[in-house]
């Protein structure tokens, strides 16, 4: 098993528990290393040689789709942070608000589209696939814009808005109804004076599976939970082959996914940051370009002048 491995099992339980920072002595040591380059030709040179590319996308790349965050000054939805709500323990206590909560945000992605930052990602991928190059997504995001955008191979480690998953039969299920149920109809507003639905359990989405009706529950990972062991498997493959790794529109606080590039970069594979501000993991990288993921990522990934296209 690779070191990363190891650290990765460590850390799982913490997946999606909130903003835990490098340790001190890591940022020291990170402030004693080289500053990370800013040429974008530079960076082209090593993308027109790369074979497996990793891009981690975060936050950051659905913001400027005006996806809401719910993080920061002013990241609430009504009187509440999104890490009062998106936990099992909230969910047993009050599964209506939890509900009104994530199925305001299912309406919200319905209105959205994808940023020049998806689709630079998506056209990369399918042209290079016609070189017998590969491009592989993995996201912290779960509003489906890469998916919209036609990212095929997508790594979706905090799940989906748009699957739910039995509390009894555990059956996971792709759902994209509007509403989700008919008690949601109209509810969910973010205005803090709204006046909570108060919905029945049994009034609340129901699971499909013969026999069942089980409560439904969004298919995403919630603060406390680890993430699905499946998918770390795939995500491990990938960091280990991959000989160019993008950081894109992620704080690189949030943990695993805040190690998975730095452990990259410890092998000896480029990275390159694209954020519109430094992070704590900005100077153990090779590359880092400031500024809209929208507007620094379509360039860096279009087209280098020694591809041949078929």
């Amino acid at each position: 098993m690779s070191l990363f491995q190891l650290t990765t099992r460590r850390l799982v339980s913490q997946a999606f528990c909130g903003l835990k920072t490098a340790a001190s002595k890591k940022q020291k040591v990170c402030s004693e290393m080289a500053r990370p380059s800013s040429n974008m030709a530079d960076f082209r040179e090593v993308f027109a040689k790369a074979k497996h590319i990793v891009i981690i996308t975060g936050a950051g790349v659905s913001a400027e789709s005006g996806v809401p965050t719910f993080r920061g000054a002013g990241g609430f939805w009504r009187k509440w942070q999104a890490q009062e709500l998106a936990t099992p323990e909230a969910f047993a206590r009050n599964p209506s608000r939890v509900w009104e909560f994530y199925h305001y945000r299912r309406e919200v992605m319905l209105s959205k589209h994808p940023n020049p930052a998806h689709i630079a990602i998506a056209e990369c991928e399918r042209r290079l696939s016609k070189q017998g190059r590969s491009v592989v997504v993995i996201t912290q995001n779960i509003d489906e814009l890469h998916r919209k955008a036609g990212t095929k191979h997508l790594l979706e480690i905090h799940g989906s808005l748009f699957k739910t998953r039995c509390t009894n039969c555990g059956n996971v299920a792709a759902n994209y109804k509007s509403p989700i149920c008919p008690a949601l109809a109209g509810k969910g507003a973010p205005d803090p004076e709204t006046e909570e639905a108060v919905i029945p359990v049994e009034d609340l989405p129901q699971c499909e599976e013969d026999g069942c009706n089980g409560l439904l529950r969004p298919h995403v990972v919630w603060f406390g939970e680890a993430l699905d062991p499946d998918v770390l498997t795939e995500v491990e493959k990938e960091l280990d082959i991959c000989d160019l790794c993008l950081v894109v529109g992620t704080s690189s606080v949030v943990y695993p996914a805040a190690m998975f590039a730095p452990q990259v970069s410890a092998r000896g594979v480029p990275v390159a940051e694209f954020n519109m501000e430094a992070t704590p993991a900005t100077n153990r990288f090779r590359f880092h370009f400031p500024g809209p993921c929208g507007t620094t990522l379509p360039p860096a990934l279009a087209r280098h002048q020694t591809e041949i296209i078929s």
